[in-house]
């Protein structure tokens, strides 16, 4: 598996300050993630997404360990992911590459 770093092709706005990485097999691309909002100490890792036909095969996890790594090796201090406590894999295997839990948070919708 390797991981590249993919530009969008007409510099969308929202990819201004974001960065895709794609996780590929020799089947093609598999997984991907983003990171966005640094700061001088980390990232936040977001955009995770694996197409359905290629769930449950660890993909994700790779695609965000390896980013993470990445970006830890460039000088990075940490890296942040904000999930939702609603799902029970994602959380799981962000636990199992060593993310840790820091708080949590709630919506709330004023009219």
């Amino acid at each position: 598996m390797v991981l590249e770093f993919v530009r969008h092709a007409d510099g969308a706005a929202f990819l201004s300050h974001t960065e895709a990485f794609l996780l590929r097999t020799d089947g093609g691309p598999v997984s991907t993630a983003m990171w966005a909002r640094p700061t001088p100490n980390g990232v936040t890792i977001n955009g995770v997404y694996t197409p359905g036909a290629r769930r449950n095969r660890g993909y994700a996890s790779a695609c965000v360990a390896a980013l993470s790594q990445r970006m830890l090796d460039e000088g990075q201090e940490f890296c942040c992911l904000y999930t939702d406590l609603s799902n029970p894999t994602s959380n799981d295997i962000y636990l199992s590459i060593v993310y840790q839990p820091v708080c949590d948070s709630d919506d709330y919708l004023f009219e």
